[in-house]
């Protein structure tokens, strides 16, 4: 079933319709940029942006992208970007926000592993961006792997479609995904080992036993591409880390456009996301570029983690 059939079908509502219809034209685009162009899409700016991390060339491609689709809907009031320091104004009268990285991963985008793109849509009100990750709308990400893949939910659904190519239309492939409560596959990047606090150390040590035939009860995969790690995880059973360290305290990932529009997905697909202290959804935001510890995966496994974690 094609996307447009499917919202049709589904009685999406029209301004909902409209901002997914801005990120298919946006991610068609940029697979286009990836895949059919690929001048000058490599390496760096030079320059560093309000994260101080480097800029990407497609970074600022991908932003302006976007932008530019949410640009022509009226329905859209600001736009929050990892790639800019202030919030975007676009239409006055707009009744939604919509938070965004708008390339997950692309420090990876020379050495060709998979990248993304992350969207929350948040109604407009007097909290603006500040608002809890539970009061989301609509949640979305596209993966740019071996195929082009939105990845959306709304209404109580998780449903996936994969890029035509041929064509360039969205393809219904993954209809109403359910995220296993049990998972085999752990996605933390083990170099942060001992900058982790003892207790994660203990879960990894857990997560590496033997069984009584002597084999692995656990398999390690980890991208570094939040998109790509979730993605696989979700649909396969696994749990992703990305601990505070002694060198991030506050966490690495951001919780408005990175860790919540991808918790309010795990959520609605049955898997869970916190960020130990609390559900990743629960938190209210203090500023529009916050960080935060993010565990996020299979529901047995968020729950084993934390019995390690919760005792003295």
């Amino acid at each position: 079933m094609e996307l447009n059939e499917f919202l049709n079908k589904n009685n999406y509502p029209l301004d909902i319709v409209e901002i997914i219809k801005n990120i298919v034209d946006g991610s068609i685009e940029m697979y286009q940029k990836l895949n059919e162009e690929t001048v000058d899409v490599f390496g760096t700016t030079g320059e560093k942006n309000i994260q101080n991390e480097e800029v990407q060339k497609l970074d600022l491609i991908a932003n302006a992208i976007f932008i530019e689709k949410f640009k022509k809907n009226r329905s859209i009031y600001e736009v929050l970007s990892e790639e800019n320091e202030h919030i975007i104004n676009l239409n006055k009268d707009g009744n939604y926000l919509v938070a965004m990285d708008p390339l997950d991963g692309s420090s990876n985008i020379d050495v060709n592993i998979p990248v993304g793109s992350i969207f929350s849509i948040l109604e407009n009100n007097k909290n603006g961006f500040l608002q809890k990750g539970e009061k989301q709308k609509m949640a979305c990400y596209v993966i740019y792997g071996t195929t082009t893949m939105m990845v959306f939910a709304f209404n109580n659904e998780v449903n996936g479609f994969t890029l035509n190519t041929k064509k360039k239309q969205f393809i219904l492939t993954h209809k109403k995904i359910t995220t296993p409560e049990n998972g085999s596959i752990f996605s933390i990047n083990e170099g942060n080992y001992n900058s982790m606090d003892r207790k994660f150390r203990e879960f990894i040590i857990f997560l590496k036993k033997l069984n009584e035939k002597g084999g692995r009860t656990h398999t390690g995969r980890f991208i570094g591409s939040l998109i790509a790690d979730f993605h696989r995880n979700m649909l396969k059973g696994g749990i992703f880390i990305y601990p505070q360290t002694n060198d991030r305290p506050n966490g690495q990932l951001r919780l408005i456009y990175e860790c919540n529009p991808i918790a309010f997905i795990a959520a609605v697909s049955g898997a869970e996301a916190t960020n130990l202290n609390e559900n990743i959804l629960s938190i209210k935001p203090k500023s529009l570029h916050e960080r935060t510890s993010f565990i996020v995966g299979s529901k047995n496994m968020v729950k084993k983690l934390l019995s390690i974690t919760s005792r003295e």
